[in-house]
């Protein structure tokens, strides 16, 4: 259910993207992505920290104890706090636009830089709305109510694409930003709703500072920021330096990063939410088998789609980016420049799926420490990837998309040591073998797909189809031959995946 409801996210989140490929030019769109980089800023590290590593174990403890109300005296404080804090921050933000812009993209143009502050501007309170969606998703999740929570992000980009549909033809790229600010007070007051009537306990105006719960949430939150804001910072700095490089790169690492994104979202985010969770409740309760084993299935699940997802991408990344940008304002050389991207994203795809749900893991066992040491050094590593290879390669835009995939390889290997002397094994010996069936299909599926595509490509020509229809049909079929021959490899291999999988849709 979670995985339907962010699939359908995803293909509206395309549906933006490729709107605001089309209608908008690169001197656009460059700005409107740099604008994104602080909202995003604060929200990874609410949604991502406070509410990962500190609030969603903390309260299902609560709540796997019987203690509903004290917890509620926690959150309740917390969520309170939070929406002051932010409150003031949009307020900050849009007055000191003109001085942050810089900070997003330096090396932007005198006129793109003028944009990029108005955008700056308008999009900071749809920080203030878009954070407490999460956080009340969070208090949802923990409730093990799950469907409103990926709702939210739906109206969201509803939002966003009617800005643009509607509002860009008079007021250009601003239309879109409107759009983000609409977007994100429908999909809080959507979450906002839902709390109200699952959770009795909020209290508007209780807030007390001196809970014993609301310290150690702290305490369990403040690594976990600093990590946050190490990837948030590699992103900013990552974002700059593209911003050196030709006009439009930043948007087509955008763009091949959505692509990625894609199966990140609909598998590796809902494995992670629809255990954590339960493994925080496990954790709760001293059960540390059943949590090796949740721990483990929740890897491998991730495993055995990203895989061929990564495969796929990389066999048929042309075909993918011309489906789905080249029109309008989006040219086919911007095509090749964007596939180019995805192609090295690809890589690590598989690592960055599996880390979704790494760091849930410490965050169960309340260590937010060590995920932190992990983000640091494997950003770290990043930014040094970046300098390297644009000063010392020809890569381009290329190589800022293989040191993330690199990052992610790097970051998920010292997840997994780490994880493992911290709880005696989570199963490893399965993990790979999970890890390596799953890459021997998806070669095979890779090599299946490219054997079709030209013989497909010529039924395809001789009915006559116009341009639109012919790409669509075209990557349809590769997709539906490659999933088709990925399921026939695994369960030939009597993988163990391939049963579960079955088993679920007979349910």
């Amino acid at each position: 259910m979670i995985s339907a409801m962010i699939l359908l996210s995803r293909l509206l989140g395309f549906v933006r993207e490729v709107i605001t490929t089309t209608f908008f030019t690169r001197a656009e769109t460059d700005p409107f992505y740099a604008a994104f980089i602080i909202p995003d800023f604060m929200y990874y590290l609410l949604v991502g920290g406070a509410l990962s590593a500190a609030f969603i174990p903390l309260f299902s403890e609560y709540l796997a104890k019987g203690e509903e109300e004290e917890g509620w005296k926690m959150a309740s404080t917390f969520l309170n706090l939070t929406i002051i804090l932010l409150a003031v921050f949009s307020l900050l933000g849009m007055i000191f636009a003109r001085q942050l812009a810089p900070l997003q993209a330096y090396n932007m143009k005198e006129g793109k830089l003028e944009l990029l502050v108005e955008l700056t501007r308008m999009m900071f309170p749809a920080v203030f709305f878009t954070a407490l969606a999460g956080l009340m998703g969070g208090v949802l999740n923990s409730y093990q109510r799950f469907f409103i929570p990926v709702l939210g992000p739906v109206l969201y980009n509803i939002g966003i694409i009617l800005g643009a549909w509607f509002l860009g033809p008079r007021f250009g790229i601003k239309g879109m930003a409107f759009g983000v600010v609409g977007g994100a007070i429908v999909n809080f007051l959507t979450q906002a709703t839902f709390v109200l009537k699952t959770a009795k306990g909020f209290d508007l105006s209780y807030l007390d500072l001196r809970h014993p719960g609301l310290k150690r949430m702290v305490v369990l939150m403040i690594p976990a920021l600093l990590g946050l804001s190490a990837t948030q910072l590699n992103i900013w700095i990552t974002t700059n330096m593209a911003s050196a490089l030709p006009e439009g790169s930043i948007t087509y690492l955008r763009l091949a990063q959505r692509l990625v994104l894609l199966p990140l979202g609909i598998f590796a985010m809902a494995v992670s939410t629809a255990f954590f969770p339960t493994l925080s409740q496990l954790t709760a309760v001293g059960k540390w088998e059943e949590f090796k084993d949740s721990l483990a299935l929740g890897i491998r699940a991730i495993l055995f789609i990203t895989i061929p997802s990564a495969v796929g991408f990389i066999t048929m990344r042309l075909e993918i980016i011309r489906l789905l940008f080249e029109r309008g304002e989006f040219t086919p050389v911007q095509t090749e420049l964007t596939a180019y991207a995805l192609f090295f994203y690809s890589l690590g795809l598989f690592a960055h799926g599996a880390i979704q749900i790494l760091p849930r893991g410490f965050y169960a066992l309340k260590d937010t420490i060590t995920p932190v040491k992990v983000t640091i050094v494997t950003v770290l590593l990043s930014i040094l990837l970046n300098f390297l290879f644009l000063n010392f390669t020809n890569l381009q835009h290329g190589g800022l998309a293989l040191s993330f995939s690199l990052m992610g390889v790097a970051n998920m290997l010292l997840s997994i040591f780490l994880l493992r002397r911290k709880v005696g094994g989570i199963r490893g010996g399965k993990i790979i073998k999970t890890c390596l069936q799953s890459l021997l299909a998806a070669l095979g599926m890779g090599l299946i797909i490219r054997v079709f595509l030209p013989a497909w490509n010529r039924i395809l020509l001789g009915l006559g189809l116009t341009r639109n229809w012919f790409n669509l049909l075209q990557v349809l079929g590769g997709v539906v031959m490659g999933g088709f021959s990925y399921l026939l490899l695994t369960a030939v291999m009597r993988m163990e995946e391939t049963k579960l999988l079955k088993k679920m849709l007979k349910r």
